[in-house]
């Protein structure tokens, strides 16, 4: 039976982030990219979620790889976390090499990881599968789609993209490779739909340096600006506006310091002379004529930024004094964050121009439908399988397909952990893989679960109280308490009378417990529990967490 070509992904379909998808040929497995997530509103102390790479880990013996197109979070973020049950080379373009080595050398894994770099048009034979490099514009530098050739036909895999006819700091996105593979003929296209909804093609990043022009001109304040510290042509526009107009660039944050030191080094950011100065030497320049690039465009409670807003950094307090600019966009999830600063900075008297009041300050990284029908027109392939995106998405970028002659047969509409079963003439969904998500909390690695999910949750909701009880232990008499301990649930000083209520409620308790010769410690915990939360559910339409304690004395 001739073997079959299988793709899935085990993030980044109908979500936000984790982008890991793995293709399967026989006795070969090769991952592209290895994102992580952050935590919504109700995943309660949880700092980043990560893929479920069970299926990976049971066919640990079959990876021969594991390529990056980009250095962005959701694309790489991972890696660390996968690493320590997964060993396979990684593949990378040279900026997102460095940024993998540094969250290496943060987890101390650097010794275990093989990296090995690429560039644009650069071919990697890696097990059955040989991969070609195919430069794309995106909000990062060094960002690649990849051309997968299998022995059932070419996979072409999008990555994060763009078409961007006047890039800053690189060339346009390499559309006649993308053509040429489409003329020798694609098997199948999984592309990005991040923007499949936006009509129209996205506004170049170049537009943003006349923005930033506009900004600076006649300003007679501290610039303090905030940006994606990956977004390194941002960064490169920021200096070179500022040294236009003769201001000195400091630098704070730091992912923004590691970015643009490994960016200088790698020559993806040109920094005029006498230009960049330390933030230590801030008083050292008059502020009319300082510029500092921060991190913080999101509103995070570490960042550089918020705590420039909230006088907890250690160099910059803002004030009437300073114009602060979000050159950035604000993540789904993230608005109250964003918002609570740019209020915050408002009340201080700052000048502060966004997104919102200034659209032209920021453009996507990702496509609109025209660039995404472009490629689709170049390439021309025989499946469609649209992916990084939510459904709404997926489903738009499969209409797109459809209008650009791919046959509605021929277009498969996946979610995370299904199985993609191509052959050389049919493509088709074929069961599932263990899959869904991993939360990470502190060192612990998926020790978070629903359970403990609706716990933490409960808490926040209601509270919690603790009733802790000394009982005999020849005869499970009461020696004392019980006592009531709350957390989150009412302030025991102006709830004397409630306090009192539940404490005799326990006691009678006990003493029902003891009428029916109930002696074993869980049933009476149990029957503490339920008289209490029956009775705080009537007397005050809340349900706290309720953890009765005994002690045998």
């Amino acid at each position: 039976m001739a073997e079959k070509l299988k793709i899935i992904s085990l993030g980044g379909l109908n979500e936000v982030g984790k982008n890991l998808t793995v293709y399967e040929y026989g006795e070969n497995i090769m991952i592209v990219d290895c994102g992580l997530g952050f935590p919504d509103g109700e995943m309660y102390g949880v700092d980043v979620v990560i893929p479920d790479v069970t299926y990976l880990n049971q066919n640990v013996d079959k990876i021969k790889g594991i390529v990056l197109t980009h250095g962005h979070e959701d694309h790489i973020g991972a890696v660390p976390y996968i690493l320590k049950t997964v060993t396979a080379p990684i593949y990378a373009t040279p900026l997102t090499a460095a940024l993998v080595k540094m969250k290496l050398e943060e987890h101390q894994l650097e010794d275990i990881a093989e990296i090995r770099e690429f560039g644009p048009g650069s071919k990697m034979k890696i097990g059955c599968f040989e991969v070609e490099a195919i430069h794309v514009n995106h909000s990062i530098a060094c960002a690649v789609a990849l051309a997968i050739k299998t022995p059932l036909g070419v996979v072409i895999h999008t990555g994060d993209y763009k078409i961007d006819t006047t890039p800053v700091g690189c060339e346009m996105t390499d559309l006649t490779r993308f053509g040429q593979y489409g003329r020798e003929g694609v098997l199948a296209l999984l592309s990005d739909s991040t923007n499949a909804e936006r009509k129209g093609f996205s506004p170049s990043e170049s537009t943003v340096g006349d923005a930033l022009d506009s900004v600076f001109e006649g300003c007679d304040k501290r610039i303090i600006i905030t940006t994606f510290a990956s977004n390194v042509y941002r960064v490169q526009q920021i200096i070179t506006v500022a040294s236009r107009y003769g201001r000195k660039v400091a630098i704070t944050g730091r992912s923004m310091e590691n970015i643009v030191n490994a960016s200088i080094e790698l020559g993806y950011l040109q920094v005029p002379d006498n230009t960049l100065v330390d933030i230590n030497k801030l008083k050292n320049y008059p502020k009319n004529e300082m510029c500092i690039i921060t991190t913080g465009s999101q509103g995070e409670t570490m960042s550089a930024l918020y705590r420039m807003a909230f006088s907890g950094h250690k160099q910059v307090e803002i004030g009437s004094g300073d114009r602060v600019i979000l050159s950035s966009s604000t993540v789904p999830g993230n608005e109250m964050t964003v918002n609570r600063i740019v209020n915050e900075l408002f009340r201080r008297g700052a000048e502060v121009l966004y997104r919102e009041a200034k659209p032209d300050l920021h453009v996507s990284g990702h496509g609109y439908q025209e660039e995404m029908k472009m490629i689709l027109a170049l390439t021309q392939p025989r499946f469609f399988i649209p992916v990084h995106g939510e459904q709404k998405h997926l489903r738009a970028h499969a209409e797109l397909a459809k209008a650009t002659g791919v046959p509605a047969k021929n277009i498969v509409i996946s979610d995370v952990g299904k199985v993609i079963e191509l052959t050389k003439k049919t493509v088709k969904l074929n069961g599932s893989v263990p899959s869904g998500r991993v939360l990470v909390d502190g060192t612990g690695i998926g020790d978070v679960g629903s359970v403990v999910l609706r716990d933490r949750k409960h808490l926040a909701e209601d509270g919690m109280m603790v009733v802790v009880m000394s009982l005999s232990r020849e005869d499970n008499s009461l020696i004392s308490g019980p006592d009531i301990i709350t957390r989150g649930f009412v302030y025991v000083k102006e709830s004397e009378e409630l306090i009192d209520d539940m404490r005799m409620m326990v006691m009678d308790t006990l003493d029902a417990c003891e009428n029916n010769n109930i002696t074993d410690w869980a049933t009476i915990k149990t029957t503490i529990k339920t008289s209490l939360t029956s009775y705080l559910r009537k007397t005050t339409k809340r349900t706290p967490m309720i953890l009765p304690v005994i002690q045998e004395i």
